[in-house]
């Protein structure tokens, strides 16, 4: 532990409709040299081939998450889906404070919305714009993880949350992968040397 005896860890949120790139701009956040760590989020739907449990989400499921749920032991949490949720576990949180570290979320809009209003001045909410829902669309089709019904149902989702925008502290546009990582690198580091 360094000596920092009154430090206050921040939050970071990050959300964006599925596809827009959020993931891939935290990953590129994480790489720097920032004091960041990656809040793990649990779920209640399998892993995708290339997840691993405890590194990308907690793998919960059903009825582990809902007994999460009644033990109050989340900050925030979705049912994103249909018995498909999603949520921010307090413990984790707690872990990564106490490693003087500050904590960034990879969330969807309605739970980056409830995660700053849990954190309010102590976090900052960026919400990632994909240039439009046409890209978005090519974007789902090109991971090659689900069906055209599913896509469909992400698009329509999508939708939606665009019209939450506003809700969040700044907008990055995702048109050019490498601008946005600058963009999203600069509000951070300001962020979190205010």
């Amino acid at each position: 532990m360094s000596p920092l005896r009154n430090f206050r860890g921040k939050a970071i949120i990050i959300s964006a409709p599925s596809g827009a790139g959020k993931t891939t701009l935290v990953k590129r956040l994480l790489k720097t040299p920032l004091p960041l760590k990656f809040s793990i989020s649990a779920c209640s739907r399998n892993p995708r081939a290339n997840e691993k449990n405890g590194e990308d989400y907690y793998f919960l499921t059903t009825d582990e998450f809902k007994n999460q749920i009644q033990n109050n032991s989340f900050i925030e949490w979705e049912e994103v889906y249909k018995n498909h949720f999603y949520g921010t576990l307090k413990k984790e949180i707690d872990e990564i404070w106490k490693m003087e570290k500050h904590v960034i979320f990879d969330v969807d809009v309605f739970g980056g919305i409830s995660l700053k209003k849990y954190f309010g001045k102590n976090a900052i909410s960026i919400f990632i714009k994909p240039p439009s829902l046409k890209v978005l669309s090519q974007r789902l089709a090109k991971r090659n993880t689900e069906n055209q019904a599913s896509i469909s149902g992400r698009i329509e989702k999508s939708k939606k949350e665009m019209n939450y925008i506003n809700h969040f502290d700044r907008i990055i546009e995702n048109d050019d992968l490498n601008d946005a990582a600058k963009k999203i690198i600069g509000v951070v580091e300001e962020f979190i040397e205010i």
